[in-house]
Parts: C-alpha cells; structure tokens; sequence
C-alpha cells in the first residue's frame, strides 16, 4: 500500500501539470504515419515503450503521473504502446490506466510471448489479457525469439481466433539481427522490433532493406541507447542543420533518425514524464533527415 503522503503528492503533481501550459496547448495535427505492408492500416510513427517506466504502483504519485502522459501521448495523435509481461508488472498498470482513461479503442496493443513451452505460453497468455483488461490485442511478438519455433505458430492460432491481428518477433542486440533476419527470410511475418540508433545503426545494413522488400513492418527500440546517448550529447549543441528538420531537442533527433529510415513504421520510446513525450511526439513531424543527414550522425557517435 502507498502512503497518505503520497497521495498528497499524487494530488500536487496532478495540480502543477494541470496548470502548465504545454499540456493545454492545441493538439498538434497530421502527426506522420507509416503503413503496415500487410494490411495497408496506417500508424503514427511515434509510439510509446512501458519497460521502466511503467514499473509502477497504482494509485502512486508516478501512476498518477503516466495518467497525463497518456492524456499527452493520444491527444498528440500517438496509438502504439508496446509492452510484455515480464516487464515488472507494467502491463497491468498500462491495462488500468488505459481502461481508467478510456483509451482502449485509440490505443495500438502491442505485447509479447515470453514463455518456454506450449503450456506456459497459453497461461501467459490468458494473464496478459486479464494484466491488459481487453480480450484481443493488435500485435503479439514472440519476444527476443525467445523458444519461437514453438511460440510463432501458437501466435499465429491466436491471430486465426482473432485475438490478435498481427503476429511478429522481436530482439534488442546486435547481435541477434542476423536470425532475425534469417526468420524474416523464412517465416512470414507481420512485424520485426528490433533496436537501432546512431550508434547502433547495423539494422539498416540488411535487415531494414530485408523488410521492406518482405513487407514487414518494424518497431524500434532503444532508439536512445537506454538514455546513454544523452550522456555523451550533455551540454553539447544540436547539429547546425537541425532547425531545416524542425528539430528543438537532442530526443526529437533521435528519434528523427530511427524514423528517417523508410523500413521503420514506428518507433517506441518510454517515458514517465509528461514533458518529455511532448517532446518526443514533435520528432514526427517535419521533413525526415537527409541521407547525407544521418551519416553525419553515424560517423558523429560512432
């Protein structure tokens, strides 16, 4: 159980956001999109990530928190939330908030199978709907390939049960790109997640172009390099050529970069901070970054 203190501090913080006026200011239209190759269903290409930040306890000053984050994020025009059940509970918090906040039918769910066997896989399954308090999802991922000979056709009879309407596989290193794309190759696939950055910009050797000639589409995680990028830019000034992409920030750059590829449908960033998803949401709009843009950036942190 929490404290009385904070929910007093829930309150307060609560109150401050309320009042600031970037929270009040017009929702920003014509947020860029991408296709899913296989359907044609367009998605905005700034989404949303819940490991860490939605690790959370409910009703807690950060709960209360996310709750204005959430209001920013679909209020900028954002839908997909990718979250799993081995992220500390954070898809139950992100099941309540979207239920509390009646953001069931504008939100994109995406989950993930993180189980070793049939069996455990169905009883995983069964909690991450109960954890979402929903009976489908948009997207279920086989996550970091995790035992998928056996998971991705479990995937797919859900998909022909209609309990979800894409199917996919994820990883977050370097080094597992290369069966990812080995299964890309040979196994049809909705969606890839995988991470790529400035500093990890491997993806876009071959695996990128392997989707798009695939039709499959791609999450991005770790855009940020799990926040240690904006160690290495602290206290140092945005390229001078940032302001022609309309970028105010070195998280809007990031992101840009992720995006700037046309193999990335979306990519999924996490915060708790309300400040910043206003943030992160301006680096979907504005012209993308020039070839020659972003291998100043590769070159830059390489």
């Amino acid at each position: 159980m929490y404290a009385r203190r904070d929910v007093l501090r829930a309150g307060a913080t609560l109150g401050l956001l309320a009042a600031s006026p970037w929270l009040h200011a017009a929702a920003p239209v014509g947020l860029l999109t991408r296709k899913v190759p296989t359907t044609g269903e367009a998605l905005p290409v700034i989404g949303a990530g819940t490991s860490g930040s939605f690790e959370v306890e409910a009703g807690s000053a950060q709960y209360q928190q996310l709750k204005v984050v959430l209001k920013a994020f679909f209020e900028g025009g954002a839908r997909v939330i990718d979250t799993s059940p081995n992220y500390g509970g954070a898809d139950s918090i992100l099941g309540q908030l979207l239920e509390e906040g009646g953001w069931h039918r504008q939100c994109f769910i995406a989950t993930k199978i993180a189980a070793d066997s049939r069996a455990d896989a169905e009883a995983q399954w069964a909690g991450s709907l109960k954890s979402l308090r929903t009976d489908k999802v948009d997207l279920l991922q086989i996550h970091n390939l995790r035992d998928w000979q056996t998971q991705l056709p479990y995937a797919r009879e859900l998909k022909q049960q209609g309990k979800t309407r894409y199917v996919g596989i994820t990883h977050y290193l370097n080094s597992g790109q290369d069966e990812v794309a080995r299964i890309v190759r040979s196994e049809p696939l909705d969606f890839i997640q995988i991470n790529y950055s400035v500093n990890a910009p491997d993806a876009a050797r071959e695996l990128l172009p392997l989707c798009q000639d695939k039709g499959v589409a791609v999450l991005i995680n770790r855009a940020f390099d799990d926040g240690r990028l904006f160690a290495r830019v602290k206290d140092q000034a945005l390229p001078g050529w940032a302001a022609e992409a309309g970028i105010g920030s070195w998280a809007q750059l990031f992101l840009k970069f992720a995006i700037s590829h046309p193999a990335v449908t979306t990519v999924i960033p996490a915060t708790s901070r309300p400040e910043r998803q206003l943030d992160q949401l301006k680096a979907g709009f504005g012209p993308l970054l020039t070839q020659a843009q972003q291998q100043a950036l590769i070159k830059q942190f390489a």
